[in-house]
């Protein structure tokens, strides 16, 4: 009898790593088929320089027919911002360049939302990510971005646009002071401001026109914050191509990449203390893999 209740626990013991075993391998297979087939295009601000206007269109691969979706409700402006970015574009390609500038409460306008998921290249522009959000998070036109990225489109931002690429978007917002700086003053605990952005890429935290406004205090602080993250700086007229977890650097600046600090503490002050942090700086044409 109890040799027999011992081999019943060995057979329960197998059946359960067996299920586990099935179930890591369908988890596997259902990650390898959501993995979208599209890119990402994130620009850090400034300038469109033609070597990042010719390499978008080049990720893109536009067909003669196909038309490229202008999302510019960033901007306190739209529709300058939609016209702005089309004289840049225009040089470069014949495509019709459509502008999309949904307002609050527009998203469910069937064949618009159909048309936004049709788009092969969708570009969102600068202005106020926050502003951005409040117009696109957890609507059609949030499910429509994700689907065309998912089957192939483009997806591409700059400045406000590369910054709610993310799940964690930094609103610029600093906590421990209303008054707005282009970068924070201190390293100070619980001082950063994350929204929820996109979440067309999970794991990093982006950050836009990094070297030329110094922002290495916030994106720190955004790091710190979620220290499991890679934490990406992008400067004016520079670019980061993501496809999957493999990035290319384009344009004409750097991008600074932070990851994995180590021993971050606070004084009783609030002041953020940290024994080390991992840091690159890339310029056009270097590449790195994020960590899956």
């Amino acid at each position: 009898m109890r040799r027999f209740q011992l081999s019943h626990k060995l057979l329960l013991i197998l059946l359960w790593s067996l299920g586990g075993i099935l179930y890591c391998r369908h988890v596997s297979a259902q990650e390898k088929e959501s993995k979208p087939k599209g890119k990402l295009f994130i620009i850090g601000g400034g300038n469109f320089v033609s070597v990042l206007l010719q390499d978008l269109l080049d990720q893109a691969k536009l067909a003669p027919g196909d038309y490229i979706a202008v999302l510019p409700m960033a901007s306190e402006e739209p529709d300058s911002a939609y016209i702005g970015f089309r004289d840049d574009l225009q040089a470069f390609t014949k495509n019709s360049i459509i502008n999309f500038n949904f307002r609050k409460g527009e998203s469910q306008i069937a064949n618009k939302i159909d048309s936004l998921k049709q788009a092969k290249l969708i570009f969102i522009t600068g202005g106020d990510q926050s502003r951005l959000m409040a117009i696109i998070l957890h609507t059609a036109i949030y499910s429509a971005i994700h689907a065309a990225y998912r089957n192939g489109s483009i997806v591409a931002g700059t400045s406000a646009g590369a910054a709610a690429m993310p799940r964690y978007m930094i609103t610029g917002r600093e906590l421990s002071d209303s008054v707005y700086h282009s970068t924070f003053p201190r390293l100070r605990d619980q001082d950063i401001d994350l929204g929820e952005g996109l979440d067309l890429v999970s794991n990093v935290i982006i950050d836009q026109h990094f070297i030329v406004r110094s922002r290495y205090n916030r994106l720190i602080s955004a790091l710190v914050a979620h220290p499991t993250l890679t934490a990406i700086g992008i400067d004016e007229s520079t670019a980061i191509i993501v496809n999957g977890r493999h990035i290319r650097v384009s344009g004409a600046g750097q991008v600074v990449i932070m990851q994995q600090p180590i021993d971050a503490t606070f004084t009783p002050q609030g002041l953020l203390h940290l024994n080390s942090v991992q840091l690159k700086i890339l310029t056009a044409g270097d590449s790195f893999d994020l960590p899956w």
